[in-house]
């Protein structure tokens, strides 16, 4: 039987890092993670579900797109969102340890990949785990966000999809684990944007880098990169690129590309 008790900060935690992890159209009471959150916690599946759906209601990108959550959202949901907003390491890290215990952290292929150069030597066993745990919930954060499809090329098949960082994990530890510091690509898109041969605008357009020269591109370079530029990126459902990161990254390609024009 389900308790009729409050949520708890610690319920309501795992309940929101899989709220982040799971695409919009799975936040229901059939899900296997949220039957096993629910039972993990006892209560229903739907209770959990319409928790899922109540944190729909403070996301921009949601109420944006005229849907919305419940209306009866307390005010220690809102304090959550803020939370994770202000913190995404150190609350994610949280929920997934609390998610992995009920059974209830989803998976994706490829989710104990780990960015290269990451760990320097002597790095504990306990550290890398951690990292890794973090990397997956970003990875599974992202790619249901964009509908596990890159935003440029439309490419779904999730084993060629990377969740790439706006501004590199190396470089700003406070938004390693934020998913608007993140953009769903395909592996190729993922290394053209890490080597700044494009860039994404904060409105959402695409500009490629006139170092790749169209006169000597083959077929698959024109089609898979060069007539990108102009195009504009397939927006995530939830969590939209930050346009604070993606300035940076325009900067980035901008003084990598003399005389590139961003406009």
């Amino acid at each position: 039987m389900a308790q009729a008790n409050r949520w708890t900060r610690e319920q309501l935690i795992a309940a929101f890092t899989l709220y982040c992890q799971l695409p919009f159209g799975r936040l229901h009471r059939g899900t296997p993670d949220v039957i096993a959150l629910a039972h993990a916690i006892n209560r229903t599946p739907s209770a959990v579900a319409l928790k899922l759906v109540n944190f729909a209601s403070f996301d921009p990108a949601i109420l944006a797109s005229g849907r919305s959550g419940m209306s009866n959202v307390s005010a220690l949901d809102r304090e959550i969102w803020d939370e994770f907003h202000a913190d995404w390491n150190g609350y994610a890290v949280n929920g997934e340890l609390f998610l992995e215990g009920a059974g209830a952290a989803p998976t994706l292929p490829n989710d104990t990949e780990v960015e290269p150069d990451t760990f320097p030597e002597g790095t504990t066993r306990e550290v890398i785990i951690t990292v890794r745990r973090q990397q997956g919930f970003f990875r599974r954060t992202v790619l249901s966000s964009y509908r596990t499809q890159c935003c440029m090329s439309g490419i779904v098949d999730e084993r060629l999809l990377t969740a790439s960082h706006i501004v590199p994990w190396a470089l700003d530890q406070h938004n390693r684990l934020n998913p608007r510091n993140g953009l769903c690509l395909s592996a190729l898109h993922d290394r053209a944007f890490d080597r700044f041969l494009l860039t994404v605008l904060p409105d959402g357009t695409i500009r490629v880098s006139a170092s790749i020269g169209r006169q000597s591109a083959s077929l698959i370079m024109q089609a898979a990169l060069l007539d990108l530029d102009g195009q504009h990126i397939t927006l995530p459902e939830r969590f939209q690129p930050d346009p604070v990161l993606l300035r940076w990254h325009n900067a980035q390609f901008a003084a990598r590309n003399t005389g590139a024009s961003l406009i």
